[in-house]
C-alpha cells in the first residue's frame, strides 16, 4: 500500500514540474520521507544521485535560456535578460489556470532577451532573433527537466520496490 502512496506522489509530482513548480524537490522529499517510514527501502545512494540529478536539472533550467539567446547571437546583457527576466516570469506567471508559470517563464525569458539587446542599440530583427533562441532555451530546459524528473521517480520508485 504504501508504495502505492509513493507512485502517486511521484506521478502527481512529475505533473507539476512542466507548470514550474518544485515536482523534483517533492520527488526528493518524498524518497527521504519513505526512506524515514519504511527503514531499508530506498538507499542513501539513491538519494544522494537524485538529489544530484535534481540539482543539475535546476541549473540547466536557470542557464539555458541564456546560453541560447548567445548562441543566437545575442550578448552578454541578453543571456542574463533571458535568465532574469525568466525567473520573473515563472513568479509573477501570466492569468492562464495552471500553465500560468511556464508561460510566464517562456515569456520572461523572450522579453528579457529583447529588451537587454534593443537596449545595446541592436536592430529590432537581430534582437527578436536573440529572443527567440532564449524563448527555445527555456523551452529545452523545462523538457530537459521534464526528463529528469522521469528518471527521479523511476528511480526511486524502483529503489522502494527492490
Amino acid at each position: 500500500m504504501e508504495i502505492l502512496i509513493l507512485a502517486a506522489v511521484l506521478a502527481l509530482s512529475l505533473f507539476m514540474i512542466p507548470l514550474g513548480l518544485p515536482g523534483l524537490w517533492i520527488m526528493v522529499a518524498s524518497g527521504v520521507a519513505y526512506r524515514l517510514l519504511i527503514p531499508g527501502s530506498v538507499s542513501m545512494i539513491t538519494l544522494v544521485l537524485v538529489i544530484a540529478i535534481a540539482v543539475v536539472a535546476e541549473v540547466l533550467e536557470f542557464t539555458l535560456a541564456g546560453k541560447y539567446a548567445k548562441r543566437y547571437g545575442g550578448s552578454r546583457r541578453a543571456g542574463w535578460g533571458a535568465i532574469i527576466g525568466g525567473t520573473v516570469g515563472a513568479f509573477v506567471g501570466l492569468p492562464v489556470p495552471i500553465v500560468g508559470p511556464m508561460l510566464g517563464a517562456f515569456a520572461g525569458a523572450f522579453v528579457g532577451a529583447l529588451v537587454a539587446e534593443l537596449s545595446r542599440g541592436e536592430t529590432a530583427r537581430t534582437s527578436g532573433k536573440v529572443a527567440f533562441g532564449a524563448l527555445l532555451g527555456r523551452v529545452v530546459s523545462a523538457a530537459l527537466k521534464t526528463v529528469a524528473g522521469v528518471v527521479i521517480a523511476a528511480w526511486i520508485l524502483m529503489d522502494a520496490w527492490m
